[in-house]
């Protein structure tokens, strides 16, 4: 049954979009029965944002889950994004971060 898998809804929300575009990204969203809304796809020209965390768990209302991606480089960052609510952390300096170091790259 494929409605057992988690859906995840993707875009690069903070490189291109108006907060209001956000919003309606979101609406469509879990109107698309999304499990999971996501702040960067990692090919865009930025990363997870604390403002765009925010909104997106704003207008999810905890009807989605919100996965933090993009940027995310160290543990304090990612405790800041944990503190608002996200439920996953995308980031390819997990090793790092688990240490206390600073990742590297995007």
């Amino acid at each position: 049954d494929l409605h057992s898998f988690p859906t995840r809804r993707s875009s690069d929300l903070g490189n291109y979009l108006t907060d209001e575009e956000k919003r309606l990204a979101c609406k469509l969203a879990l109107e698309a029965h999304a499990d999971f809304v996501k702040t960067s796809t990692g090919f865009g020209t930025g990363g997870a944002t604390l403002a765009d965390v925010k909104l997106m768990k704003e207008c999810v209302q905890g009807k989605a889950k919100v996965k933090a991606s993009g940027g995310i480089r160290d543990y304090e960052t990612a405790m800041q994004y944990v503190a608002l609510g996200v439920e996953r952390i995308g980031t390819s300096n997990g090793i790092a971060i688990l240490k206390g170091e600073k990742g590297t790259g995007y």
